[in-house]
């Protein structure tokens, strides 16, 4: 039975963060990212928006804040890392709203690959509408407010880090419940094909900092656990996750590896940096408590849901679905999404551990612990 869920959050983020201003002891003056629910900050809130009440954001912002966890996401951390304010959704700018510092494209649901892929090969993906293609289109109509002319830009891009992704999990979702395994890995090379369009483009309109992350492991994924509900002791490894799922994702980023190092053979001028996402979530489940999370039987149980093995009989924000006491000691929110405690713990091994490869400039702040 295919299940179809189209999240969105009311509202864009409200808090207030304080600007820096723009000056040479911050690494980045500029953060620019491409995404999908994993890094949206708000795109998606101006699509049929969950009601006020809405659990998510309910830890950190206290209300629904356009994302799809109850708080932070990677993409929080990374900027406030940095000293940049939090970034504002590309969908609610206002006119004249300072974007020098930063702006983000990134949709939910969204794909790499475009909405024609997927209608010529008979599946309805409405949310590729919003793929790599339509964010870089909305890019180019914000550029002339980023920068102006050669030099202007050239001078805005050498300072700004350029994000393109978490993107092609959701091209993969929409294959899975159509296509066995073996068939999906057929179509990774379309989606690492477009992942590379767009860096290329990107590079092309002055991009020179920029950073690729991997994809997460699914078969980790409590929704994917969910659904496939294998009674077979060998389609799990060791530390619960389901073997094929992540293999396929495995392959997916060895892949995209291999589309990077093309690039950064092609344009030695320009620094990429590939997030392996994959490790730096994986370690989470093979060592929860570690991490301050809740080992077995309760690592794959979601915060927001209720019922059932993995707490998604209801899903967050349906039915009477209800948040778990302490979304800190959970990984999985909702079952497709991390908790911010989560996204934390990711965000840290990118920036202050291994998973960044070559790793970014060092963050004049620490990732908050809380």
């Amino acid at each position: 039975m295919k299940i179809v869920i189209l999240f969105s959050i009311i509202v864009a983020c409200g808090f207030v963060e304080n600007v820096v201003s723009d000056n040479n002891q911050f690494p980045y003056r500029t953060i620019i990212n491409f995404g999908d629910s994993l890094s949206d900050t708000g795109n998606s809130a101006t699509k049929e928006p969950f009601a006020a009440n809405s659990p998510y954001g309910s830890t950190y912002f206290k209300h629904p804040a356009g994302r799809l966890s109850d708080g932070r996401l990677i993409i929080d951390f990374i900027v406030k890392a940095y000293g940049l304010p939090v970034l504002p959704a590309y969908l609610n700018l206002t006119k004249g709203q300072h974007v020098k510092q930063g702006v983000n494209f990134a949709y939910s649901g969204s794909t790499a690959n475009n909405k024609s892929f997927f209608d010529q090969r008979g599946l309805d993906v409405p949310l590729a509408a919003y793929s790599l293609t339509t964010q870089f289109e909305w890019f180019q109509k914000l550029k002339p407010s980023l920068c102006t002319g050669k030099e202007d830009c050239a001078t805005f891009f050498k300072n700004a880090l350029v994000l393109v992704g978490e993107i092609g999990g959701n091209d993969i979702n929409a294959i899975i419940p159509h296509k066995n395994l073996t068939e999906i890995r057929e179509f990774v090379p379309h989606i690492v094909q477009e992942i590379s369009t767009m860096i290329s483009k990107l590079i092309e309109e002055g991009a020179v900092q920029l950073v690729v992350p991997g994809n997460f492991p699914i078969g980790c994924n409590s929704y994917v656990l969910n659904e496939v509900n294998s009674n077979k002791t060998e389609d799990y490894d060791e530390f619960g996750c389901l073997r094929n799922y992540n293999a396929a994702i495995k392959y997916f980023n060895d892949q995209l590896k291999t589309a990077i190092d093309d690039l950064r053979h092609k344009n030695t001028h320009v620094n990429i940096t590939y997030f392996n996402y994959y490790s730096a979530a994986r370690r989470l489940y093979e060592t929860p408590e570690q991490y301050g999370f809740k080992g077995k039987p309760d690592t794959f149980k979601v915060c927001c849901g209720k019922g059932g093995r993995y707490n998604l009989k209801e899903f967050c924000g349906f039915g009477d679905s209800v948040i778990c006491e302490e979304p800190s000691k959970h990984i999985s929110w909702d079952g497709f999404h991390m908790t911010e405690a989560g996204y934390r713990a990711v965000a840290q091994g990118l920036l202050e551990g291994p998973y960044a490869t070559p790793a970014l400039k060092t963050p004049p702040f620490k990732i908050p612990k809380e």
